[in-house]
């Protein structure tokens, strides 16, 4: 979890250094040190809360990593793969579990070493998976909002992104209500599909 919240906030800030905009170098948030990521409502209170109230969906979310726009190049079209490049991070590191999950089933190692590493790809691609679908959602400020926000015209996405301040309280509250699976499980089936096809199993 702590790695792909780490690689997921590096990338928007990796992708923001190379449009121009060295906010998030100057501030530290470059670092592969997860310390500097965690927010300790997103991060460690929200999860917490929804855990221990058993809610079917249990996510999180890190210190975001400041973007400042005016100082991109090409602004619209650099806010959008800004904005992609901390999911699509998730999503390669979900490929990247996928890979290892193949190669430990096609090797047969000792049995409780096999054990140990599928259990630790599943993990691995069922985190980035969720962390990715999560982020994508169009409501501001995650990721899928700030892209909306920046492909829409101006008369439209300037009052979505009045929506920030309280869209992750939107967000959670949907989720407590169990009214996420809209977007989850069409996602969910979708992902499923890939990895199966890449792992050779037969539908």
């Amino acid at each position: 979890m702590l790695f792909a919240i780490t690689l997921h906030e590096v990338a928007h800030g990796w992708t923001a250094r190379y449009f121009g905009d060295r906010t998030a170098e100057l501030l530290g948030r470059l670092s592969l040190n997860p310390l500097r990521h965690i927010d300790p409502v997103g991060t460690v209170l929200v999860p917490g809360v929804l855990l221990a109230l058993g809610g079917g969906l249990i996510f999180g979310w890190a210190k975001p990593v400041p973007v400042a726009t005016q100082a991109l190049r090409q602004p619209r079209l650099a806010a959008v793969v800004v904005a992609l490049a901390g999911p699509g991070a998730n999503f390669v590191m979900a490929l990247g579990w996928t890979l290892i999950l193949a190669a430990v089933l096609h090797l047969h190692a000792n049995e409780m070493v096999e054990r140990w590493m599928v259990l630790m790809a599943q993990a691995g691609i069922l985190t980035n998976v969720l962390l990715a679908v999560f982020n994508l959602l169009p409501v501001p400020p995650l990721d899928g909002g700030r892209m909306l926000t920046a492909l829409l015209p101006p008369k439209w996405g300037e009052p979505l992104e009045k929506l920030a301040p309280v869209g992750m309280f939107l967000v959670l509250a949907l989720s407590l209500l169990g009214l996420l699976g809209w977007w989850f499980d069409p996602a969910f089936r979708l992902v499923g599909r890939v990895i199966s096809t890449l792992l050779g199993a037969r539908s």
